[in-house]
Parts: C-alpha cells; sequence; structure tokens
C-alpha cells in the first residue's frame, strides 16, 4: 500500500482519533443542550447534533460561516473509524468474537442515527370526536394547496412544498392549467387588519385586501408555529392575471377564481401526508387527579379502517400505549376543545428497530467476551 493510504488508514484506525471524537461529541452535546433555551429541541438539535457543520451568521450579515464540525460529520469520522479498526486492529478468532460483535452493534446504533435524521417523519393528527381522518399534518412545513373543487363530490388537490414558495418563482406543472407566480414567502409573519390609515394592501385579491402583514422572525418554542404568508398571484396562459392572494395557514375561509369554467381554491397549510387508512375517533377521555386539574391520563377510542388489510376494529390510543401500523406510531399527544378534539402524535420512522438490534448486540458481546474472561481465569485458577 502506497505510503500516503497507510499514513490514512492509521489515522482512521487510530485510538486517538476516536477519542478526540467522543470529545467533540460531547462539546456538541453541551452546547446542543444551552442553545434549547434559545432555538428550541427541535432547532437546537438540527443545528448542533443532525448537520454536518455549524454554521454562525455574523450580526447583520447575509452569509454564514462554519465554525464547528456538527454531529453528523463528527458521527460518519466515528464510524469510519471502527469500521476500519475492526478489520486491521481486532483478531479474528472466536477469542475476540464478543469485542467483534460489541463494535458490530455500535456501527448498527450510528447507522440508526443516521437513518432517522434522514427518513424520520413526524407530524400530528387534529381531530374531533365523530370525525374521521385519511391524513396527518406536519406542524413546522407548510405547503401551498391548490384545489380544483368544481366536482361537488371529489376536490382534485395538489400540494407545493414551501421549499419552492420562494418571492419572484414561477410555479407550473402537476397539472396546473395556470401558472402561479409567487410575489413574496415569508415563514413567519404578523397579520393584521388593515385600518383606513394604513398603506394599500399588496393583496388585490380573496380576503387578503383587507389585512396586512409584517414578516416575523421564525418561531422557536417548541408548543408554538409560525404564521406563514405568502402572495400568490395566477395567471392564465394568455397572461391574463387573476389578481395577488395572501395566503397563511391563519386564515380559515376559502380564496379562489374561476379559470376556463372551473372554480379553484387557493389555501396555505400544513403540509398534509396521506394515510393508506383512516382513523375515526369515537371517544375521547381526559382524567385528572381528585380535586386537582393535573392530567391523570387522557386515552381516544378510535376505529382503525385499512381497505388495504380488510381490517376495521377499535384501538385505544393512551399515554402509554401507542397504536403501531402501516409502519407508523400513533401517541395520545394532546386535547382540546373541552375534551371532544383529540391530538394525535404521528411518527414514521423506517430505522426504530436499529437501535434496539444495536442495544441487543452490545448486550450479547459484552457478555460473550467477559464470561470467555471468566472461564479463562478460572480455568488458569485450577
Amino acid at each position: 500500500m502506497p505510503r500516503g493510504k497507510n499514513r490514512l488508514v492509521a489515522v482512521l484506525s487510530s485510538l486517538e482519533l476516536a477519542i478526540g471524537c467522543f470529545i467533540l461529541l460531547m462539546i456538541l452535546v453541551v452546547a446542543c443542550t444551552l442553545a434549547q433555551v434559545k432555538l428550541g429541541t427541535h432547532l437546537a438539535v438540527e443545528k448542533y447534533i443532525r448537520s454536518f457543520l455549524v454554521w454562525w451568521t455574523p450580526e447583520g450579515a447575509g452569509f454564514r460561516v462554519p465554525v464547528f464540525p456538527g454531529g453528523g460529520l463528527v458521527g460518519a469520522v466515528l464510524l469510519a473509524n471502527l469500521a476500519v479498526a475492526q478489520f486491521l486492529r481486532l483478531e479474528r478468532s472466536w477469542r475476540k468474537a464478543g469485542i467483534w460483535v460489541i463494535h458490530l452493534g455500535l456501527a448498527i446504533l450510528f447507522i440508526g442515527e443516521f437513518a432517522t435524521a434522514l427518513f424520520q417523519v413526524e407530524s400530528r393528527i387534529p381531530i374531533e370526536e365523530g370525525s374521521t381522518r385519511d391524513w396527518s399534518e406536519d406542524y413546522r412545513l407548510m405547503e401551498l394547496a391548490v384545489a380544483d373543487v368544481t366536482d361537488p363530490s371529489f376536490d382534485d388537490v395538489r400540494g407545493i412544498p414551501d421549499s419552492r414558495l420562494g418571492a419572484g418563482k414561477e410555479l407550473t406543472g402537476a397539472g396546473l392549467p395556470f401558472k402561479l407566480v409567487v410575489r413574496a414567502y415569508h415563514e413567519n409573519a404578523d397579520l393584521l387588519t388593515r385600518r383606513p390609515s394604513d398603506p394599500p394592501s399588496p393583496a388585490t385579491a380573496g380576503i387578503g385586501t383587507g389585512l396586512f402583514f409584517h414578516p416575523a422572525p421564525p418561531v422557536t418554542v417548541d408548543d408554538a408555529e409560525n404564521t406563514a404568508a405568502a402572495l400568490v398571484e395566477p395567471v392564465a396562459p394568455d397572461g391574463r392575471s387573476y389578481g395577488v392572494f395572501l395566503l397563511s395557514n391563519a386564515l380559515g375561509a376559502p380564496q379562489g377564481f374561476t379559470h376556463e369554467g372551473r372554480t379553484w381554491r387557493l389555501s396555505l397549510r400544513n403540509r398534509r401526508y396521506y394515510l393508506p387508512f383512516s382513523l375515526t375517533l369515537k371517544d375521547f377521555r381526559h382524567d385528572v387527579y381528585p380535586g386537582t386539574d393535573i392530567p391523570k391520563n387522557f386515552s381516544s377510542l378510535v376505529v382503525l379502517d385499512d381497505p388495504g388489510t380488510a381490517e376495521k376494529r377499535d384501538v385505544l390510543i393512551s399515554m402509554n400505549e401507542p397504536l403501531r401500523h402501516g409502519g407508523r406510531t400513533f401517541y395520545q399527544a394532546s386535547f382540546g376543545k373541552d375534551d371532544t378534539l383529540s391530538v394525535l402524535q404521528v411518527v414514521r420512522n423506517p430505522g426504530w428497530t436499529l437501535p434496539y438490534l444495536a442495544c441487543l448486540l452490545v448486550a450479547a458481546g459484552l457478555l460473550w467476551h467477559f464470561g470467555a474472561m471468566l472461564r479463562r481465569t478460572i480455568r488458569s485458577a485450577a
């Protein structure tokens, strides 16, 4: 092997590199914990733990600079160190089989975290008693919903993710017979009723003509949500404009226009994930400790209806008893509207079994290794 490659392999397999990575991870954990006060749990984890670089933006500047390796980069280096050290330094024998199993478990643990960071999706289902839902909604990401509501029995809806809603962008395709010009988009904004002394609203159609908004910094508190705002102008192929609509997830009133005899509705809402089955809330229970308002238990009795498996049954979802179905886990998260509304948290994580497998392998490897050492000690003493 060339000398340069020998040095690279020696560095990758060194114990010093592993120790350095563990020190960096401890620093990141402390920094992430302190940052939660300002950024909230989700943003702090995304910035420090699930990124390859930690970025810093100077005050008033329009650029950012990397200042520290992120958890993703440190974890990748640590995984490479573990793999190279295992194949180059560990003895390939039954005597070291326990160490091999321990290293395999640690590698799966790192891979599981990468899988969670890349593929896990968290959403929620707000559902009232007697209502049926076959979709969940993201509580961080938004989408522009464009619906053809001409048919009274069916809405043909297209969802455009907020990542495409940059100012000045023109949205075409997806079967739309017109284009949508995004005049402005703000992740968070303060919506206010327009007064006579206020300047004209940038919206020229819909209920937005009586409103105006001020851009605001995105919220960071874990239990708070952004009020997104967008100015969207539908334009026909011949250049005819249907007006500029002010859209926001805080506005519940439908806004729309008619194009070539068909009725269209525009809305800005939390991004939806449609399910191949439905849940109907039959009953919600909220129990408290006697003489207090402290929740003792809250649970939702739902009807699970899955046409794909011909399954229809009652399921009780409570604080410590989630429902697992269709690759998703449904937790009882919150409630409202005088105990007639239940909020279920939905987690879809294809790699959720990997941490359990990793822990089993590490435990088995430790038992194997120390059991073998104990046997050798007993034999030598005898």
